[in-house]
């Protein structure tokens, strides 16, 4: 995926009509990132219509109250057989006194990648989390059908798999972060992009030394002080790990090469990111943090949902701060540059590694530094096994989680 030149034609997708819905599918509709997509859909009926949904089955009544409330055409479910989801969608629109609603409906781990091709869409908002969104991304870019990327773990381990795979202006990002940087990187030519700065809240331990992470807890690291999100991602931030992610992606997104993306800690998370010009110029865009704004964008890239967030108020006194990253306290996102410029599966595994870590660490079996830790073990015994494909990822994947199962005494 060659990224378009100048920037101000990223993501170039044409709005079929402001006059016609666009044909939206959710996948992780039960999510934080697909409930809020629901929202704005609801909040903008003449600009979207949720014409099918995939969740993973962890919640099948929201995902069935879902289906009825949007009256979607698919829906998917990966852990429910198709007598058990179609019998929580009855009762669902039974409960709602809705009568004659029979979507078509896909069950198995093949869901969401079957729902994601569905052909009557204009786009596809990927809100999964983990590696396991990445057959569904090129299951939608397959299809077609403008990407609206909330799933940046599909990126990041698919890497040029998924370049290759986009055409021209097919993936729009939904993270905060990239959305601000592809607004931000209209105000000039590709040319003209000096650095990217991508800002970090901090997380709940934001000024902590690394011998102070050491014995923290689960319930602390899910303590954050901004962002409403779900287990993975929350620790990922706490860590960093999620930082180090989003730099790779913007990387892989815009073009930039890894030495000029810079990180910044900005715990007042108004300020998303930020583009720093060759003149000397930094375009930075702002607001208030609630995910609807950048959900809102990706759907409907390139025009703007009138009304999808509340701005920021100008008439209040506020103070905005920005302190460079303690890379030795928080190395997720050095670590995660120097995995990314050797290439092929090595993010792959780096994804993968931290993954299982996760689970280990809120299962008791290791510290929060051993999250870190257990990435760098199992970046040092990776080595890349034939050319880049989805197969081999896949492969590098399953290899990285074995050894990270191992270290972590699973």
């Amino acid at each position: 995926m060659q990224l378009p030149v100048p920037p101000a034609a990223v993501f170039s997708a044409s709005y079929p009509s402001e006059d016609v819905p666009r044909r939206v599918v959710l996948l992780g509709s039960t999510g934080s990132i697909g409930t809020q997509a629901i929202d704005v859909a609801d909040g903008a009926p003449e600009r979207f219509r949720i014409v099918a949904l995939a969740a993973g089955g962890g919640n099948l009544a929201q995902l069935a109250r879902q289906a009825v409330h949007t009256r979607a055409e698919a829906v998917g479910c990966a852990s429910a057989d198709l007598p058990t989801l179609r019998s929580a969608i009855q009762a669902a629109a039974s409960e709602a006194g809705v009568s004659g609603y029979e979507p078509e409906l896909f069950t198995g781990p093949q869901a969401a990648s079957a729902v994601a091709a569905w052909p009557a869409a204009d786009v596809v908002l990927n809100g999964i989390t983990g590696s396991i969104g990445l057959e569904p991304t090129l299951a939608a870019l397959s299809a077609g059908h403008l990407l609206a990327l909330a799933n940046k773990e599909s990126l990041i381990v698919g890497g040029e798999l998924v370049r290759r795979a986009a055409g021209p202006g097919q993936i729009v990002p939904v993270d905060s972060e990239h959305s601000a940087l592809a607004q931000a990187l209209r105000a000039g030519t590709f040319s003209e992009v000096d650095r990217l700065i991508v800002t970090a809240s901090g997380g709940p331990f934001r000024g902590r030394k690394r011998a102070e992470l050491a014995d923290v807890t689960p319930e602390q690291a899910l303590a954050h002080p901004t962002w409403n999100m779900g287990r993975m991602v929350t620790t990922n931030s706490a860590t960093m790990v999620n930082k180090a992610l989003e730099v790779i992606e913007a990387h892989l997104l815009f073009d930039i090469p890894l030495e000029r993306i810079d990180v910044v800690v900005h715990p007042q998370s108004i300020v998303h990111s930020m583009v720093q010009f060759t003149d000397g110029s930094t375009i930075a865009q702002a607001s208030p943090p609630d995910m609807r704004l950048p959900i809102a964008l990706g759907m409907g890239w390139p025009l703007r949902v009138p009304g999808a967030a509340k701005p920021c108020d100008w008439t209040r006194a506020a103070q905005w701060t920005f302190e460079p990253l303690d890379e030795e306290a928080f190395p997720a996102v050095a670590l995660a540059k120097s995995a990314a410029a050797r290439g092929g599966t090595f993010m792959a595994a780096y994804n993968a590694a931290n993954e299982e870590a996760v689970e280990a660490f809120h299962d008791g079996l290791i510290r929060f530094t051993d999250i870190v830790d257990t990435i760098t073990a199992v970046l040092d015994a990776h080595v890349e096994d034939g050319p880049l494909s989805l197969q081999s990822v896949l492969a590098a994947e399953q290899r990285a989680r074995r050894l990270a199962r191992e270290r972590c005494g699973r």
